[in-house]
């Protein structure tokens, strides 16, 4: 899975921050009943009310690798639409469609 440089920089020069931070994220995931496809498409909803891009591609890759389809991907955005407005949930469609488009290719 791709993984940004800096997310690696800093899991090697903070390996204890990193690792704590890690085992909190494995903690929230299983304090409840929702699948990992499920996980990762909420997950893509609050980085897009977020609007953080790397948040964003990352969550698509995440969904698509738990089973999401595009189609399912796709609603996720547009439900945005109403919540954080047009020209939001439009970056949000465009970094989505460079994921989807780059999984496409391979």
């Amino acid at each position: 899975m791709y993984l940004p440089s800096i997310y690696k920089k800093f899991s090697e020069k903070y390996p204890d921050i990193f690792n704590l931070y890690k085992d909190l994220g494995v903690a929230c995931r299983n304090a409840g009943p929702l699948s990992e496809k499920d996980q990762n498409l909420v997950k893509l909803g609050i980085a897009i009310g977020s609007s953080s891009r790397g948040g964003i591609m990352s969550h698509t890759r995440k969904a698509l690798s738990s089973g999401a389809s595009p189609d399912e991907i796709l609603q996720v955005v547009l439900l945005g639409l109403t919540t954080i407005g047009f020209p939001q949930m439009m970056a949000a469609m465009k970094w989505v469609d460079e994921v989807l488009s780059e999984q496409a290719a391979e």
